[in-house]
């Protein structure tokens, strides 16, 4: 899945040499926390956030007098004077789990998208929420993530022949839970499976029902046992 489905496009940027009050203005008036900074010809030369612009301005520890001088610095600061040089950013291309690695190992909120050194947009960790949400269907109407223990012994000629399935112990248990819900017209989007170290495979089942209970104990008269 590629961050261009998601980035935000046609981004508000700064020029080195716009002021500080500017700068915060800016963000302050559209709610932002990042804000690109690039030159004449669209070339991404830093980043400035919001927690930079509260560092720079005066605190309000300082005496009115310290304030008063401090505010008159600033007022002729210019974003090169404080923006971060070193910025990593992403392509149209790039993917969510890239973004996620990269959030996660640089402790930012946002990434710039780059093409050729120039800026084509910005993906924040908001971004990242809004696809993952889309992507595992949380917030759909219904919508239940469900947990089932994943400990082959799914794989019973019982359990196949309760299921419905050929009886042959052979249906693996992913085979056997999609058949099921097939069977039943119980509406499902997502089925993974995952490697939990404190508690073995795991099947991770979103179902799209308002009768959850009806469910579990459909898998469990099915002999698959949902996780607690």
């Amino acid at each position: 899945m590629y961050i261009s489905r998601y980035m935000i496009r046609g981004v508000l940027t700064a020029t080195p040499e716009m002021l500080l009050p500017e700068a915060r203005c800016l963000l302050n008036e559209n709610h932002f926390r990042h804000l690109p900074v690039v030159d004449k010809q669209g070339q991404l030369v830093g980043m400035i956030t919001d927690r930079d612009l509260r560092s720079a301005f005066p605190s309000s520890m300082l005496t009115e007098t310290e304030r008063l001088h401090a505010y008159e610095r600033v007022e002729k600061a210019m974003v090169a004077d404080i923006m971060s040089t070193e910025c990593v950013g992403l392509t149209p291309e790039s993917t969510l789990d890239d973004a996620l690695l990269l959030f996660n190992r640089e402790g930012v909120g946002a990434l710039p998208v780059l093409e050729d050194g120039r800026l084509v947009g910005i993906f924040s960790s908001g971004d990242l929420l809004a696809a993952y949400k889309e992507l595992f269907g949380v917030g759909e109407k219904g919508s239940v993530l469900l947990g089932i223990e994943d400990d082959d012994q799914g794989r019973s000629n019982s359990a196949g022949a309760r299921d419905g399935g050929s009886g042959d112990g052979q249906s693996s248990l992913m085979t056997r839970i999609v058949t099921l819900l097939e069977q039943h017209e119980i509406p499902f989007t997502r089925l993974l499976r995952i490697h939990d170290e404190e508690h073995g495979n795991r099947i991770y089942l979103r179902l799209n029902t308002y009768k959850i209970a009806s469910v579990i104990n459909l898998l469990r008269e099915a002999g698959i046992h949902p996780a607690l």
